[in-house]
């Protein structure tokens, strides 16, 4: 088996620049933040961060989206909470970051195709995988007949909590009580019952 040429990657130096990133983005906002700043902050050298990430917006993506741990909540045993903890997950998601950092790194996202790549490829793969496996489940225990989409139960939850911190500008404070009162709006469009909201 071949070893792979060069150093290994410094996993210290990894965490250093994504906790100085974090540290900074608190403390001064998306726009001002410099990877300048970010080495000082890290105690290393631009180099390290650009031999990691090719621009500032990569660097901050994944110290605040791409580095996320992201696992499918435990089985409850029904499609609502399920779904809710889906939910939760996203709303903390999305309201972890500084005010200001979510919108302003979306943007760059988007106008840069290999970071849409990236974000498509991990952070939101990632949570469409969280939504594939429980709808799979509410069809295993009979709650669904068949699988719905989930790109679009996934954008029923997602774009609920982005429009509400980032569009509507609503209390943050009350992400949980929208989470669950959406993810049972889901279910119950899903399965049928009820008459609705």
């Amino acid at each position: 088996m071949r070893q792979p040429v060069g150093r290994p990657r410094d996993g210290r130096v990894d965490g250093a620049i994504a906790a100085a990133a974090r540290e900074l983005l608190a403390e001064q906002g998306y726009a001002q933040l410099t990877v300048d700043a970010v080495a000082a902050r890290a105690g290393v050298g631009k180099a390290a961060i650009y031999r990691r990430h090719p621009t500032k917006q990569a660097m901050i993506f994944a110290a605040v989206m791409h580095d996320l741990e992201l696992e499918t909540p435990p089985d409850t045993g029904s499609l609502a909470t399920d779904l809710a903890a889906v939910a939760h997950v996203i709303a903390t998601t999305l309201s972890t970051p500084p005010p200001g950092v979510v919108p302003g790194l979306l943007a760059d996202v988007h106008a840069d195709e290999g970071m849409a790549a990236a974000f498509a490829g991990t952070f939101v793969r990632a949570e469409r995988e969280c939504v594939t496996e429980v709808l799979d489940r509410a069809v295993a225990r009979g709650e669904l007949p068949s699988r719905p989409d989930p790109a679009r139960v996934h954008a029923m939850l997602l774009g609920s909590i982005f429009a509400w911190l980032f569009l509507l500008l609503e209390d943050p404070a009350r992400l949980d009580t929208l989470a669950n009162t959406l993810a049972s709006d889901v279910a119950r469009l899903l399965t049928g019952k009820g008459d609705g909201p």
